[in-house]
């Protein structure tokens, strides 16, 4: 059975598209800036987004782990329903499959996966190595960070759902520099931000054209490509994501994680060490 490592994240899909605006990071942030008050003349869509940046980056800092259960369909689950119970750790993000298309694994399967685990638990370092790719694609996430703010245009869309409402569009007269930035630079799409804490509620982007580089061999991601995600406070302090789609049609040969097709829901989410070791996320997926 395979079991890549969890990287069919919102987080993962905007590696691809707009992974520089570091929307999907998932912790706290300390009050570097405030929402707009009836006092200060309306910020602009471009204000917004740069203090919402700003919170974004500053939140990066202060990550914290959790324990929670996924419920995911992909290319990675081979198209069927797995629920997993997920721990996150410094070494990566171990996984224990508790049923597949809403049944409980059979005892074989369930050998299998304790097996599984018993193995990660017993070579820490192998794990790591195999999780690195993951690392590796937020890395190149943090290097487009700056680009954001010159690469698309921001347009206020007034207000949805108790949200602000923002459109983005690339800008035309940005020029890219790299495969990634191009890749980055063709997605149009909407942020909702929550106006008292500044932070993502929602994101959603599509390519409005193919996008083709290396005469294909290095990339082509089709027209119609999309993502989605949203994220919430569900019962912690910090913003979480708690549902996701990636639908990529076409190929990309320098982001090691991506997992193209996807459906995830997260929920039960509940704090657990910064410093927990491999052997004790084992042990706490098993209760």
């Amino acid at each position: 059975m395979k079991q890549a490592s969890a990287v069919a994240t919102a987080r993962t899909a905007l590696l691809l598209c707009a992974a520089a605006l570091c929307l999907l990071l998932q912790w706290p942030s300390p009050n570097l800036c405030a929402a707009t008050t009836a006092s200060q003349p309306p910020a602009s869509a471009s204000q917004i987004v740069a203090t919402l940046l700003a919170n974004e980056v500053a939140a990066s800092l202060h990550r914290d782990h959790y324990m929670y259960l996924s419920q995911e369909r992909s290319n990675r689950t081979g198209g069927h329903l797995w629920t997993e119970k997920v721990v996150e750790t410094s070494a990566g993000t171990l996984r224990l499959l508790i049923a597949e298309d809403g049944k409980p694994l059979s005892p074989q399967r369930i050998v299998l996966e304790r097996a599984r685990l018993a193995a990660i638990a017993a070579d820490p370092a192998a794990f790591a190595r195999k999780s690195q790719g993951q690392k590796d694609d937020e890395e190149h996430a943090r290097q487009m960070e700056p680009l954001v703010a010159k690469a698309f245009l921001f347009s206020d869309a007034g207000e949805e759902s108790g949200y602000l409402r923002i459109d983005f569009r690339p800008n035309p007269n940005y020029k890219t520099q790299s495969i990634e930035e191009r890749l980055m630079h063709g997605i149009s799409g909407t942020l909702l931000i929550d106006p008292q804490a500044m932070r993502l509620r929602h994101m959603e982007g599509r390519l409005p054209q193919d996008v083709s580089i290396g005469f294909g061999i290095l990339a082509k991601i089709r027209t119609g490509s999309n993502f989605s995600a949203t994220r919430d406070r569900p019962g912690v302090p910090e913003w979480k994501t708690t549902a996701y789609d990636t639908n990529f049609s076409g190929r990309i040969l320098f982001f090691k994680s991506i997992v193209r097709n996807a459906h995830a829901e997260h929920s039960n989410f509940v704090p657990v060490p910064n410093d927990l070791s491999l052997a004790q996320a084992v042990a706490m997926v098993e209760q």
